[in-house]
Order: structure tokens, then sequence, then C-alpha cells
């Protein structure tokens, strides 16, 4: 079912094993896709997925993104085995080291986009294929708002695509090092503007945990991340800092320069309560109250 504020999110499903200064775990939920989903679906009721998985996929997280009312008519199950990262992080939560990448059905991903999906409003291209994003996109009617990721695997095989991408997109989303990976710039204002020379007309670098940056030719922004006394696994939350941005836009009726900047303060929230437990254990157990409180605590601490 398809609605007005209908968002489609292309990216990854996956299994991933995790280790942290703070616990271990085996063959845990992940993915781009789900992580951005879920963090989405606090704000929009009618969230639709693209993405593929293999037969070894639990069946109990099938039931999961259906009790989070994510329609999942566009996730693929396909014989083999489903993606598969393992990650280790030090005390530099910024810094993963890659144990091991397995794509397996994700290496050959085509996304299929159901008919319905086509006037979905507002899309996220989480970090896949730039080739892949480009063709999501030309089967797609009439968005509002088009966000997209990329990551530094991309960036090394396909900068040239990315650059040619950018300028189909309305916010365009990287992380500090990727920012100055596809730049050339170390000075992030100046890897914001070579970006956004190649005609996207919005950039977000997203810091970690020294916050979130937004560019545009109208205007700059600056979001800290909040602040946090519980870390327990970094991974996901740069796709869920994206749902929550998606999610929150979605929900209002004009896209202007202060419903932008909220937007980034409610996907900098979805990212901080992402980051206080494995996998999507803690966004599992939000309610909008919670949300709501953490974003009057941003306010208070950020006022002056």
């Amino acid at each position: 079912m398809n609605n007005n504020n209908s968002i489609l999110i292309v990216g990854s499903v996956a299994m991933d094993s995790i280790e942290t200064p703070f616990g271990k775990r085996e063959s845990i939920l992940g993915g781009s896709a789900t992580y951005s989903s879920i963090s989405a679906s606090f704000f929009s009721k009618y969230i639709n997925i693209v993405s593929v998985v293999g037969k070894d996929f639990p069946k109990k997280y099938i039931g999961l993104f259906r009790s989070r009312k994510i329609n999942i008519d566009g996730l693929q199950i396909r014989e083999g085995q489903t993606f598969r990262w393992k990650g280790d992080y030090n005390y530099d939560l910024n810094l993963p080291k890659t144990i091991y990448t397995y794509l397996n059905v994700f290496g050959s991903f085509k996304p299929v986009i159901p008919d319905y999906y086509k006037g979905s409003k507002y899309i996220f291209l989480a970090n896949i294929d730039p080739d892949l994003q480009k063709e999501v996109l030309s089967q797609i009617k009439r968005p509002e708002i088009i966000i997209c990721d990329t990551m530094n695997y991309w960036i090394d095989k396909k900068r040239g695509p990315i650059l040619k991408l950018v300028k189909n997109i309305d916010i365009f989303l990287v992380n500090e090092s990727e920012a100055r990976q596809l730049s050339g710039e170390t000075n992030m204002k100046k890897a914001a503007n070579f970006i956004m020379s190649h005609g996207a007309p919005c950039v977000v670098i997203k810091k970690g945990e020294h916050g979130v940056l937004f560019f545009s030719k109208r205007f700059c922004f600056y979001a800290p991340a909040y602040l946090l006394e519980t870390i327990k696994d970094p991974t996901g939350a740069g796709d869920a800092f994206a749902g929550g941005m998606i999610g929150y836009l979605s929900s209002v009726k004009i896209i202007n320069k202060e419903h932008i900047r909220k937007s980034m303060i409610y996907g900098s929230i979805m990212a901080s309560f992402t980051v206080e437990d494995f996998s999507v254990k803690r966004l599992l157990k939000l309610s909008m109250r919670d949300i709501n409180t953490r974003y009057n605590e941003f306010k208070r601490i950020t006022s002056f």
C-alpha cells in the first residue's frame, strides 16, 4: 500500500558478526536497509524496502519487519546465503576492522521495484553500487526528495559514476573519510563544495561522535552528536541517521530550512539510540515518547 508520504529504501539486509570492547555477537540482524527502515518507521507508516536475502535468512527477522509495518514485497529471497559481514571495533569506534565480507546473494543483486513502490515520494538509496542506484531512480515516477548514501568501497571502484549520479540526488550523504576520499580535500567545507560543484544540491557529512555537517548553497548547519554514557555497537548508526532524517521529512508538509535542520536532529537522535545496544535491539524498545524526550534534551543542551 502506498501513501503520499511513502518511503522507498533500497539497500542491504545482512547478518553481522560484531565485536566491540563492550561485547561480542554472532549472526545478528544488520544491513543498511534494516537500520534505516526501522528508524524511519517511527515517523511513517508507509515504508517499502527493496533488498535480497538468502534461504538461510531467519524467518523471525521477516516477522520483525512485518511487526514494524515495513512492507517487504520488494525483499527477494533467493537460493544461497545472505550477505554477511564481520567487524571488530577497538576503542576508536569510528574505525571498525573488517574481518570478512561475504556478499553472497547480494553480489548479484538487481533491485526489482514493485509497480506500486514506484510512486513512493521519499527515496533513500543506501550504499549500494552507484550504477544500481541510478537504475532505481530510472524506475521511480516523481519523488519529492531523494537521499543517497555511499561508502569507501564504491568511491574506490566507481568514483566517476558517483560524481555523475550526485546531480540527480537532493541530499548526498558521506562520512568524513569518504568525503575526503571522494573530493581529494582534507577540509570538510572544501570537500562539500567539490561535491556540490558536480551538481549535488545538498551534502551531509557524518562525523560520528563529533556530530554532522550540512552544506548547501543557501545555508550550512552543524548538529553535534547527542552525549551518551552507554555505547555498545556503532554499526548501523549512519543508516539509522538517514532513516530518521528521511522519516521526519516525510512527515512534514513543506521541506524548508527549518525542517531540514530538525530532520538532522532526529537523525542524530535515532543514531544515538542505535549505538546503545547491538544490532537493532535498542530501536525495537523505543517509543515516540523516548524520541521526543531525547529531542527536548538535545534542544536543552545545545541552547545558548
